[in-house]
């Protein structure tokens, strides 16, 4: 009874299933990614999240060398590319150092106008304001 309860081992292994994958996007991206599909000439979703994900993971490694990504025009105008989320994995970057050399008076100054009451708007800002 045993034996008839067990399965066979098929001398083909099954293949593995492909992971899917499934996102809900607003209508405008939508839209983007349909139009994106078509211009980049991309017949499916799977194809154009391939090539995104390749893209990304360019990006990513560049990041992580410290090197910037930028775009050059013909006119030699260049854009940096700046994305919150792939400045996570840049390494920690030189920043400038700057110091302040603070008199007492200055330091005095500073503390006072810190932690005092926010002055009121005057006529002419409030005025300007309008406009």
């Amino acid at each position: 009874m045993l034996a008839q309860t067990r399965r066979r081992k098929s001398a083909f292994p099954r293949p593995s299933r492909k992971p899917k994958f499934q996102a809900d996007l607003a209508p405008a991206e939508d839209n983007m990614v349909r139009s994106l599909k078509q211009e980049l000439q991309l017949g499916s979703n799977s194809d154009f999240l391939s090539e995104a994900v390749a893209l990304f993971r360019w990006a990513v490694a560049e990041r992580k060398l410290g090197h910037r990504i930028v775009s050059e025009s013909t006119t030699g105008e260049k854009k940096v590319l700046v994305l919150p989320r792939l400045e996570r994995v840049a390494p920690e970057a030189a920043l400038p150092h700057l110091s302040i050399d603070w008199t007492p008076e200055e330091l005095e100054n500073l503390a006072r106008l810190s932690t005092a009451e926010p002055a009121k708007p005057t006529e002419a800002l409030i005025r300007a304001m309008r406009k």
